[in-house]
């Protein structure tokens, strides 16, 4: 099954007095790149979550987001003493030669409360209830990604199987354009022959001319480019982190379009070859962001 590097799920869950949201988004990388962000009480849990997700990421550019909030009880709060003692002591002195600074106290203490670690909702240590349902948002948030990603695999494989079908169906159109363009490549050369006029040995000529025009045959490529893009197709049906490998088979048919286009010798050839560059160039932009 297909699935896109693109993906977004998100989870809650209530523990005690606490609910914890738990949010997975990622985007097409070449590795996987992980950035997790947590409270600090979790940080023991950071080494199985990062585990977790990246068993079900593999590949991408991949944030974790948790966050906690009061679920309808008033959390308890922690003061740490010896923090806001030190906090108040330095800022105490440096207002007590101010002018007005002995009525500082109250303002003191309000701007030591929102110092940074001095008041904390969290206990010390998360308990098993907690660790449990943590864990469990987790799994819940990764099952939604991992359909979302599902989801979008389908769309992009449909949108490059339609434009497989779409070159395919260029490269058939090439096909009345070559008896006609050898005709009028042999023309041309008689043409210029006769605009010199030097006496040929036709025999001489007719050789030379089959020789010339088998250079510009395009049997091979377009038996190759068939059998790149049916490949293509066979990959995306039926194997799994396809992106890759879909992206090696776009790269060979690329160098069966570029000779193609390369020995049309034919304007509307050429005006076919570039629709098909189009096309593939379309294809290549879209497996970059397929797992």
């Amino acid at each position: 099954m297909v699935k896109s590097m693109t993906g977004y799920g998100k989870a809650e869950i209530t523990a005690g007095n606490k609910k914890i949201t738990v949010e997975v988004r990622s985007l097409n990388s070449k590795q996987l790149d992980l950035a997790v962000r947590m409270p600090a009480i979790y940080r023991p849990f950071e080494y199985d979550i990062r585990g977790m997700v990246g068993k079900t990421v593999q590949r991408g550019k991949a944030d974790v987001y948790i966050s906690t909030e009061s679920a309808g009880a008033v959390m308890p709060v922690n003061i740490n003493r010896e923090l806001f003692s030190a906090y108040y002591e330095t800022l105490k002195g440096i207002v007590s030669d101010m002018p007005g600074g002995e009525f500082m106290d109250a303002t003191l203490v309000s701007s030591v409360l929102r110092m940074p670690e001095v008041v904390s909702g969290d206990s010390a240590v998360a308990s098993e209830e907690e660790r449990q349902a943590l864990m469990s948002a987790v799994v819940s948030a990764l099952e939604g990604f991992d359909a979302f990603r599902v989801q979008e695999g389908k769309t992009l494989i449909d949108d490059l199987i339609r434009r497989i079908e779409l070159i395919e169906k260029y490269r058939r159109e090439v096909e009345p354009f070559e008896k006609r363009r050898v005709e009028t490549i042999k023309a041309r050369i008689r043409e210029n022959i006769a605009s010199v006029g030097i006496p040929v040995d036709e025999n001489r000529l007719e050789q030379e001319m089959i020789f010339y025009v088998e250079k510009l045959d395009v049997t091979e490529e377009k038996v190759r480019l068939d059998n790149h893009c049916r490949y293509f197709k066979e990959v995306a049906a039926s194997e799994e982190n396809v992106g890759r490998k879909l992206g090696f088979i776009a790269q060979e048919m690329g160098r069966e379009i570029n000779t193609l286009g390369s020995k049309a010798n034919d304007s509307e050839m050429q005006q076919i070859v570039v629709r098909m560059k189009d096309e593939l160039e379309k294809i290549k932009e879209q497996v970059l962001n397929i797992l």
